[in-house]
């Protein structure tokens, strides 16, 4: 019915045409009540039947204009039928289906002139008289038809608000989707990036180590490749961890270690120092000037912290000089924590001193700032007056 509308009103057409002619033969002032049978429609009545019938194959097309002409028809019928046949069945059609296509105040507009024009010709101008059951009939009718049309119109209306919100909900939920597993995938990357480049800046540094002393001094060359295999150690059992999460069906496990923060600032540190960069560490989380109790902090700004401390510090151990010096310090203050890692460049004959001066350059630099402002903080890194890099980061708590 939907893919062919013309033909399904060409039969509703027909079925209306075929009541109309059948209503045509039945008297309801018979003797004993209504009989059928008994009277004959008019040539002319017939004619208006067929008219009215054939125009309602419009009737979706061109809804007022199909109303306008089987209105028309009927006032005709009801003015000259005698007996009067049913020609108005095709107005009440066409009613019905202009209140079905159309709002609410447009539909109590025409719907009322359509009952007051066609039960006011019928009363005042046809043959019966006013109080005819016949007209009466007609105003409920056209009453009824018109609110039929606008209880369709709002039921489909109801059904395409519940269709369009439930895509809309779809839609949000495949959206929300997707924008859970690109933060996912960014905070793995993320992780993996700190605890790679962290990992193997050190194992490169003491691997050159080993390899400059191996000849001549073979105990600090022994020294230097236990550190390479505590690091790489170290490397590999944050990298199974991170993939065997990746790795479980369903809602993963809870890691049985907790995760690294401020509380193992010193151990981070120390790798550095074995690794030849001094470093000088002061931390103040309350009160005291040495008060460095991890549970001040939330576990997110905790592990913030950490991971900003330990990026910059691998870069330093990278892009700075041989004789650099890297000073670290994490200070509360009012409602946030602010991070800061310093180097001096160390040597000026050496190598360039720090990270480039572009800020947007390194997946580190990047993923400090993604880690501050995932937090609602900021974090800035960029060279310092008079040589050396400077990285502060700010973390709400």
């Amino acid at each position: 019915m939907r893919d062919h509308p013309l033909a399904t009103d060409a039969v509703l057409a027909f079925g209306a045409f075929v009541a109309m002619v059948v209503g045509s033969y039945a008297d309801p002032h018979g003797p004993h009540g209504p009989t059928f049978g008994t009277r004959d429609p008019e040539p002319l009545s017939l004619l208006l039947m067929l008219l009215g019938a054939s125009i309602l194959v419009l009737r979706r097309r061109r809804p007022r204009t199909v109303l306008a002409v089987t209105c028309a028809l009927s006032l005709l019928e009801l003015t000259t039928g005698e007996p009067r046949a049913p020609v108005v069945m095709c107005a009440v059609i066409a009613l019905f289906t202009v209140a079905a296509r159309t709002d609410r105040p447009t539909t109590w507009r025409i719907g009322v002139l359509t009952m007051a024009g066609l039960t006011g010709v019928a009363m005042l101008a046809g043959p019966l008289p006013w109080y005819a059951q016949e007209n009466l009939g007609i105003f409920a009718w056209t009453g009824m038809a018109a609110a039929a049309g606008d209880a369709v119109r709002s039921r489909r209306a109801f059904i395409d608000a519940i269709r369009e919100r439930a895509e809309r909900a779809e839609r949000t939920r495949e959206e929300e989707a997707r924008r859970r597993v690109a933060e996912e995938r960014l905070r793995i990357a993320r992780d993996l990036h700190d605890v790679v480049a962290h990992h193997i800046a050190l194992v490169n540094v003491q691997a050159g180590v080993a390899a400059h002393v191996m000849d001549k001094r073979p105990d600090q060359a022994k020294e230097a490749l236990a550190h390479v295999r505590d690091a790489s150690r170290s490397a590999l059992n944050e990298l199974r961890a991170t993939v065997g999460l990746l790795r479980q069906s369903g809602d993963p496990q809870a890691p049985t270690e907790p995760a690294p923060g401020l509380a193992v600032l010193d151990a981070l540190v120390d790798t550095f120092r074995n690794a030849g960069l001094p470093v000088e560490v002061i931390v103040q989380l309350g009160p005291g000037a040495a008060d460095r109790d991890p549970g001040a902090l939330p576990a997110a700004v905790d592990l913030a912290a950490y991971r900003v401390i330990q990026e910059a510090l691998t870069n330093v151990r990278k892009h700075a000089g041989p004789e650099a010096r890297a000073e670290v310090s994490v200070v509360r203050i009012g409602p946030s924590v602010e991070v800061t890692v310093l180097d001096d460049g160390g040597s000026p004959a050496a190598a360039p001193a720090a990270e480039p001066a572009d800020p947007g350059g390194g997946h580190g630099l990047l993923g400090m700032r993604e880690r501050a402002g995932a937090l609602g903080g900021s974090c800035f890194a960029g060279p310092r007056f008079g040589g050396g890099y400077r990285v502060h980061a700010v973390l709400p708590l």
